[in-house]
């Protein structure tokens, strides 16, 4: 059952992914930016790996972070 409930919150995961990865390339910043929020999407990933409800937190700031207009600075 355990396992049911993992499969789903990685799928809602990947789709979140998928979304965001999306969101950023349709994004009008600044070179430095999109690669600071790209930076951001690999951890998250990177992150799913071995902590799935931590990976699904830091997905849920950053979207919350694009919706709000809140971007990191560039390099």
């Amino acid at each position: 059952m355990e396992r049911d409930s993992q499969l789903k919150i990685y799928g809602q995961v990947a789709d979140q992914l998928k979304e965001a990865h999306s969101r950023v390339r349709a994004l009008q910043v600044p070179d430095g930016v999109r690669m600071a929020l790209n930076r951001k999407l690999l951890v998250v990933t990177a992150t799913a790996k071995h902590d799935l409800p931590g990976a699904a937190r830091r997905l849920e700031r950053l979207m919350k972070d694009l919706d709000e207009g809140r971007f990191p600075e560039g390099d």
